[in-house]
């Protein structure tokens, strides 16, 4: 390259940088999910759309007439979002909640035309497109509402644009605080470009036995609603109950966000034993195979770093499945799965790909043979299940972790039973 078309170039490069995002065209680009088609290995995640379907039903009986927007976070729980969603846009879901613009923006190439919802706050230089994909972003200070209010006085949209308040009643984490309040609705009262479409904010107790903090909560939720209306500001669409608040009934106003109850795993910690839901279906059942079966000599070590030694001669099968798949490998030595309906347990370190299970007491393990991982597995042994709070109880973590943890290179098989 000679110097003179290097100093053009590099000139190019350097405009280019000092563009904001405004300036350019918006593309989102995201990693690539597995495909079923394309799946070699016998790893994969398999999603009950009627369960689906099933849980939508039974959450309305608890919503007391309100709308349901279900919340599709983290690729739809690590569900398959754009699956989950369609399936629950014909089932009648009133509208969808996301944390991401870019989530948002996979629903839409979906083909999903229900109101979406963006709760993140964080929209960088997507006002625009934003507004022209008819996604409703949530707001909770004045420089968001100013940006949105530019882009219709200056002609680039058409206004108002719907948005939904988000206030702080007492998670600390986002939303105006109650000090706050009336200076921002003072300001959105005065600037005709936004309309405040929704008031919202978000429980941050309401899976706990003790109510105190959620009542607390739904009382400054009330004043803030009071508040906006001696402002001028009468929102349509007030909402705060997640799975929790709608299974205890707590917070149903006018629409719902119920997220993990939809993929029929409880909100509530085991201990609260007797909660609503338990006729909840788990949507979705990971399962691999056995890759290599060993005979192994009492007192011989297995796996990295040998955490596990075999205290009787044992028959050591290998699965497909490890960390980087979503496995913690915190289930190190602890924990099982099934195999032939009938519980191994996990030995040895889970690996990168890989993980070991002791098979000695089940007869006639071979290379080959179903493992399942979550859900449950009818074999020639019996029947068994592990859920994702039983996972998550062994990972020392919560069943959301466990569910969204579930990487995009395990394909998601979609079934209708």
């Amino acid at each position: 390259m000679s110097d003179e078309r290097w100093r053009e170039c590099a000139k190019s490069r350097e405009a280019l940088l000092r563009m904001t995002v405004s300036d350019r065209d918006v593309r989102v680009l995201r990693p690539r999910r597995a495909a079923p088609a394309d799946a070699v290995r016998q790893t994969r995640a398999e999603v009950n759309l009627a369960a689906l379907r099933a849980n939508l039903r039974m959450l309305r009986r608890y919503t007391e007439g309100a709308a349901v927007w279900a919340v599709l976070k983290a690729d739809g729980y690590g569900h398959g979002a754009p699956a989950v969603a369609r399936t629950l846009e014909r089932a009648g879901v009133n509208g969808f909640c996301v944390a991401l613009f870019e989530e948002g923006v996979e629903l839409r190439d979906a083909g999903i035309r229900a109101p979406i919802l963006v709760m993140g706050g964080y929209y960088g230089g997507v006002h625009r497109e934003m507004a022209l994909r008819g996604m409703v972003p949530v707001v909770y200070d004045l420089a968001q509402v100013s940006q949105f209010a530019r882009l219709v006085r200056s002609g680039v949209i058409d206004g108002p644009v719907r948005v939904h308040l988000k206030v702080d009643t007492g998670m600390a984490r986002l939303g105006v605080t109650m000090t706050d309040l009336p200076q921002i609705v003072t300001a959105i009262e005065q600037c005709k470009e936004v309309h405040v479409e929704g008031l919202m904010s978000h429980f941050a107790s309401a899976d706990l036995v003790d109510c105190t903090d959620t009542e607390r909560q739904l009382a400054v939720f009330e004043e803030a609603r009071l508040l906006l209306k001696r402002g001028g500001i009468d929102p349509a669409l007030c909402h705060v109950a997640n799975s929790a608040g709608v299974l205890r009934r707590m917070g149903n106003m006018d629409a719902v966000r119920p997220g993990i109850a939809l993929f029929g795993v409880s909100p509530f910690s085991p201990a609260r034993e007797g909660v609503p839901g338990p006729e909840f279906q788990q949507a979705i059942r990971v399962r691999t195979e056995v890759i290599a079966v060993r005979e192994v000599c009492a007192g011989e070590r297995v796996g990295y770093g040998g955490s596990y030694t075999t205290n009787r001669p044992s028959r050591i099968a290998t699965v497909a499945m490890g960390y980087a798949d979503g496995l913690p490998r915190l289930l190190s030595n602890r924990g099982d799965m099934l195999v032939r309906g009938h519980r191994a347990p996990i030995v040895g370190a889970v690996s990168m790909d890989m993980t070991m299970l002791d098979v000695t007491a089940i007869s006639g393990v071979a290379v080959r043979d179903e493992v399942v991982v979550l859900g449950g597995q009818d074999g020639d042994l019996g029947h068994d299940f592990i859920s994702a709070a039983e996972i998550a109880a062994h990972a020392g973590t919560i069943a959301y972790e466990v569910l969204t943890s579930i990487s995009r290179r395990v394909p998601r098989f979609y079934r209708e039973p």
